[in-house]
């Protein structure tokens, strides 16, 4: 192995602890206690070691919001090659989404929590136009299906997502444990009222 490839190899693995670190710290502490210090004292380094991998935290947790954005995209790729039929499309994606929510909370608080849904971001991070094209894709086939001409693709797109991202905060918010039903009948609802009134 020539030097450049075990310095190569060096930076990977440096970038690979300082992102693990990272990690680790946001699931005991969460992420408004992540700070570049508290990186490089977890991974034994000093601080400009940090800041030649990443020039600062905002650069840090934009790579998270991409590999959460990536995982979501998986996730909901799958829950639309499980079924041919839009309808059951879009309640699979539906109820993919609520889960990866609360399964991945660390993620899902990142990348909603520090408005990445501006289009700034969208151009800067290619997964979450892949996550918007995926949505997107779903409900024109189901718009398509319906024959419902009078509909728009991005619009019914923007009120699906706002409507089903608003119950998942509330839900996160909330302390009770005893919701779990309830949540369950509020989202099968939506997702009924959702899809009738597209077909209608």
């Amino acid at each position: 192995m020539g030097i450049c490839d075990r310095k190569q190899r060096q930076k990977e693995a440096i970038r690979s602890s300082i992102l693990e670190a990272s990690w680790s710290l946001v699931q005991k502490e969460g992420w408004q206690s992540l700070s570049i210090r508290k990186i490089a004292e977890a991974i034994d380094y000093s601080v400009p070691v940090i800041y030649d991998h990443f020039e600062n935290k905002e650069a840090l947790l934009l790579e998270f919001t991409r590999h959460g954005f990536q995982k979501l995209n998986e996730v909901l790729t799958h829950a639309i090659q499980s079924h041919s039929d839009p309808e059951e499309q879009i309640e699979a994606v539906a109820y993919a989404y609520w889960q990866f929510a609360f399964t991945h909370k660390e993620y899902y608080q990142l990348m909603y929590g520090l408005g990445m849904q501006s289009c700034e971001m969208v151009r800067s991070i290619p997964e979450v136009q892949q996550f918007t094209q995926l949505l997107l894709e779903s409900m024109k086939r189901l718009i398509d299906n319906a024959g419902n001409k009078e509909a728009h693709a991005f619009l019914k797109l923007q009120t699906f997502w706002s409507t089903l991202h608003g119950l998942i905060s509330i839900n996160m918010m909330g302390k009770d444990p005893g919701r779990e039903e309830l949540n369950e009948m509020v989202l099968k609802d939506f997702i009924r009222s959702f899809i009738t009134g597209i077909k209608a």
